[in-house]
């Protein structure tokens, strides 16, 4: 589950659709702050695709009616935040392990990346994202893990689905999912004191050449960060080699969205920008994160739908995003969350 880049921000009015749209963010100056109420980018890019191919068009997304938060067993450990309305603070520490931690680590991990290939399946036009929330749910409280994002901040769902031209964040809703959708599922589990955390964005039915074209690279553009990572690297590696494969097929990169640290805590240092970027850190062996860059065939900007939440593409362009935890070792990384 992503978190949002640093502003001061400064709201303007966005045009607010049937289906909810909220708020344009723009900001002045980066620091890092909580992740709710943050906006998007002072420029805005109008990067489309250089491919002959363009994507079909789509009435926009409309928000559907979102029932109310599942139960969770009085069993299962609930993460700290849980029962509070305020969005934790980005926590300073930084998310590194033992040989006993990186047990409790991989086993959240591998949970939530089970839990994600299965919601996969679920994945079908006619099937409302409030179906597919629900079968995750059920998933993960049968495993005897909580589901992360559920009341982290007031959220009231135990998966993200964003769909379309949802960066991420979308809540599950009555929506159907059509033919020629593209949806990212962003799963989080609470297992035994430690978070895993992935996502991937999987198509619906029958979808133009475009459309698969920007998730293929978007995977592709994870794994290339992926395989900058080792001990001693600088993180600004990441985004430089992200950049270079997003531009070289016409794709722009938001910047508004930024991978953390995750372990004990949910969101932490450090903040891994997926851009090109000069921030200065360099990663360690033994220390968790996420890397989890969303692409878009346009307007990198967002706007925030009045949720609080759901953050879509300003122009309304197709976003994918995918996501991993990893593990820094001496040599390389190691993906938990890889099936």
């Amino acid at each position: 589950m992503a978190i949002k880049v640093p502003s001061m921000e400064l709201y303007r009015p966005a045009p607010l659709l049937s289906g909810g749209r909220g708020k344009t963010c723009l900001q002045k100056k980066p620091f890092i702050v909580q992740a709710k109420r943050l906006g998007g980018l002072e420029k805005a890019s109008t990067r489309g695709a250089q491919e002959s191919a363009q994507p079909k068009k789509r009435a926009p997304l409309i928000r559907g009616t979102v029932s109310p938060p599942l139960p969770v067993p009085g069993n299962i450990p609930r993460p700290p935040y849980v029962g509070t309305k305020y969005v934790p603070e980005i926590a300073k520490e930084i998310q590194m392990h033992d040989k006993e931690s990186i047990v409790h680590m991989k086993a959240a991990c591998e949970l939530a990346a089970r839990v994600l290939e299965y919601a996969g399946t679920l994945v079908k036009p006619s099937v409302t994202t409030d179906e597919i929330d629900k079968a995750v749910h059920k998933m993960i409280i049968d495993a005897g893990a909580y589901p992360s994002p559920l009341g982290y901040g007031g959220f009231p769902k135990s998966v993200c689905t964003s769909v379309n031209e949802c960066m991420c964040h979308g809540i599950p809703d009555s929506r159907e999912l059509q033919d020629g959708d593209i949806i990212n599922i962003d799963v989080t589990v609470y297992l035994n004191g430690y978070h895993g955390d992935t996502s991937k964005t999987f198509i619906c039915g029958e979808v133009d050449e475009a459309s698969k074209r920007l998730v293929k690279v978007t995977e592709e553009c994870l794994l290339r960060g992926i395989s900058t990572c080792k001990h001693g690297t600088s993180f600004k590696k990441i985004g430089r080699r992200i950049s270079e494969h997003a531009e070289r097929h016409g794709l722009g990169v938001v910047e508004c969205f930024v991978g953390h640290g995750v372990g004990r805590v949910f969101h932490s240092e450090p903040i891994i920008y997926h851009q090109r970027n000069n921030k200065p850190g360099q990663m360690v062996e033994g220390q968790t994160f996420t890397i989890e860059p969303i692409l878009s065939m346009g307007s990198i900007d967002c706007d925030m739908w009045d949720d609080g939440w759901t953050a879509v593409t300003s122009d309304g362009s197709l976003a994918a995003q995918f996501e991993h935890t990893i593990l820094i070792t001496r040599t390389g990384a190691e993906i938990l969350t890889k099936c």
